[in-house]
Order: structure tokens, then sequence, then C-alpha cells
């Protein structure tokens, strides 16, 4: 099957034609995302408008905590230290209960 080669391409990429090759007729020119990648605009007014008025999100923190000022994360650090300590404490009692037994 020679003849067909052509339709596996698709298969190899996982985009067709128009996608991997940057160009459609219904764009005109670009695809959009290649369009804003090069001028910093949408192709169209509506996009452009969306994208300008998107809620802003605060800054990403991986631990999900918010930033703290100093009074607070001493007392966050401080609480921590005394959680610590007293499961250590724990943690000490039981070495003993179990080395008296």
């Amino acid at each position: 099957m020679p003849g067909y080669r052509h339709r596996y391409m698709y298969y190899m990429t996982g985009l067709p034609g128009w996608m991997r090759f940057g160009y459609s007729p219904g764009w005109g020119t670009l695809p959009p995302g290649a369009q804003y990648l090069m001028t910093g605009t949408w192709p169209t007014w509506q996009a452009n408008y969306a994208w300008q008025n998107m809620p802003q999100q605060p800054p990403f923190d991986p631990y999900g905590v918010t930033q703290l000022n100093k009074e607070q994360e001493l007392q966050l650090l401080k609480s921590q230290a005394e959680a610590l300590k007293n499961q250590l404490g724990q943690i000490e009692g039981r070495i003993k209960e179990l080395e008296a037994s």
C-alpha cells in the first residue's frame, strides 16, 4: 500500500496537517496561539478583551500558605517548635516505658 503513506503522518505526530504546518484557510494566516506568541495580541477583539480583563490570580504557593508577615511567621514557627517538643517528650516517655518493661 505505498499510495497511502501520507495518511500515516497524522498518526505519527498526532496533529493534522493544517495544525502541523501552522496554517488554516479558516484563520487566514497563523493559528491563534502562534499569533499571540508572535505579536502579543489575539486574532479577535473578543479574545483580546477577555484576556486583558481576566481576574488576576494571587502568586502561586506550592504549599498552599499565603504570604505571612514577620509576626505571623514567628508565631507559626514558635507553635511548630512547641508541638515538636511535645512530640519528642511523648516519644522519650514511651522509650522509657519500653526500657523499663
